[in-house]
Formats: structure tokens, sequence, C-alpha cells
């Protein structure tokens, strides 16, 4: 359901917030990882990363730009549905609020805390520290109101795809998430228990889906043991990285 792609040079640009009012010939690409598992065995064991041929395009930059910043406009916050009400109402809005305070605490721990960017993103750069910062702020830009903007955030299943064992899920491509029963009857609210899930944490890792936030994958994996199979690059694309950084420093772990 998560998807994301890359439009190289002449710059490149990766997510559907970049510029490209400049105009010009491009080339267009789609990237991600394959997980995979050992013989005979079940458990994820680590993900291939693969990169497609490249499409030449054309962009038209005035049109682009007046896009972009329409875009914009309109991309900074969620908006809870009219399905949510009662105690799921209760619960989203908590989840939302809570949500923007891991972000907060997050984005600034990703600038000063060394020992938990090596953890869990594998790097201390400046660039590395810069994007992971920015992309918690732009989670709690979301997660920091529930009456406007252009991502929906829903408390049924109005897609379907609430499975056994699903908690959420996100729609990158037209900014829906979906909060599914599991979600508010097997989650507590916030979790000082490291590595552990709760609704708080749950938003969190749908909103980096969001191409607005970052559009990560979850590459077919999740928790520590797989992150750590991650290469840095892929770590600086995967949802659940975000999710274990912002719930250990939460959780003092």
């Amino acid at each position: 359901m998560e998807t994301h792609g890359v439009i190289g040079t002449p710059t490149t640009l990766c997510g559907a917030d970049q510029d490209a009012s400049a105009g010009g010939d491009y080339k267009v690409l789609t990237e991600g990882a394959l997980a995979y598992a050992n013989l005979d065995s079940t458990e994820i064991a680590g993900a291939v990363p693969f990169i497609s041929n490249s499409v030449d395009a054309g962009i038209n930059g005035e049109q682009a730009g007046k896009i972009r910043r329409d875009y914009q406009d309109l991309a900074k916050r969620t908006v809870v549905q009219s399905d949510c009400t009662g105690t799921r109402c209760t619960a989203a809005t908590t989840a939302l609020s809570n949500c923007a305070s891991l972000a907060r605490t997050a984005a600034s721990n990703a600038q000063s805390n060394n020992a938990k960017m090596t953890e869990c993103f594998k790097s201390t750069a400046t660039a590395t520290k810069n994007t992971v910062a920015t992309v918690f702020n732009n989670i709690a830009s979301q997660c920091g109101s529930t009456t406007s903007g252009n991502s929906r955030y829903y408390c049924t299943d109005i897609l379907g795809a609430c499975s056994i064992g699903v908690l959420a899920y996100t729609y990158p491509s037209t900014s829906q998430m979906v909060n599914c029963p599991l979600f508010f009857s097997g989650l507590p609210a916030l979790s000082r228990t490291c590595h552990a899930q709760d609704q708080a944490t749950t938003v969190l890792h749908e909103m980096t889906h969001l191409d607005q936030v970052k559009g990560t994958s979850d590459y077919g994996g999740y928790g520590c043991n797989f992150i750590r199979s991650l290469s840095a690059a892929q770590n600086l694309n995967h949802a659940d990285t975000y999710t274990l950084f912002a719930q250990a420093l939460y959780a003092s772990c």
C-alpha cells in the first residue's frame, strides 16, 4: 500500500514536496527493496534494494511551481473524518496529540543524540540528521491538527484492508490513513515498555508513509532486528526505523 518514487537529473527530487519549478528534462524512476528469508525459514532476514530503469520526461516549470505552491498550502495537517465518533474519536485525537509530542522530541534528538542516531539510522552525518529532523517536524505538523489539511484520517475500514493482525494502513497516493478495529481494542495510548507498540507510535508510523511527510516504505519488515538488517540508506526511508527511534526516546531505551 505504500509506494514512493524518485525523480532524477538535472536535480534529484524525492517525494511530493520537492521543487521542480525550474522545469527541464528529467529522468523518472522507482526505487525500493524486496524483503527475503533464508531457506526453510519464515523470518525476514534482510532486504535487497532495487532501482528501476528510468523514463525521460519533460517538466513545465511554471505549472510545476504552481502545483507545488497549491500543494504546500494544503499539505500541513490531517483531517479526522466523521466516522471517528465516541470513544474512537477520543482515542484517535489523543493518538494524534501524542504523536505530535513524540515527533517534536525526536526531531530535537535527531540533531543531538548521536548514540541513538547511530543505533537506528547508522549515521550521524549532518545530512542524515537534517533529513530525520525534517521528517519528524513534518510528522509533528501533520499530527498537530485534526481539522485542516489534505490528509484524511479514518476510524473505520473504508477500503476493506483491515485483515487479521493489521493495526492501521495508509494509501499515500490518496493521503488516506485508516485505524483498524485492532488499533482501538489491542493497543494502549502510550507505552513506556521498550520497543512496544501503542496507538501514538502506530499513528507516527503511518504518517511517515504520507508523501508530504517522507513517503517511506516498510520493505516487508518491522521491529529492531529488521532495522538492523537494513543499510543506512534504507533506514532513512523505512517507516519503522522512525517509529522505533521515537519510541525508544519516550521509553528511555
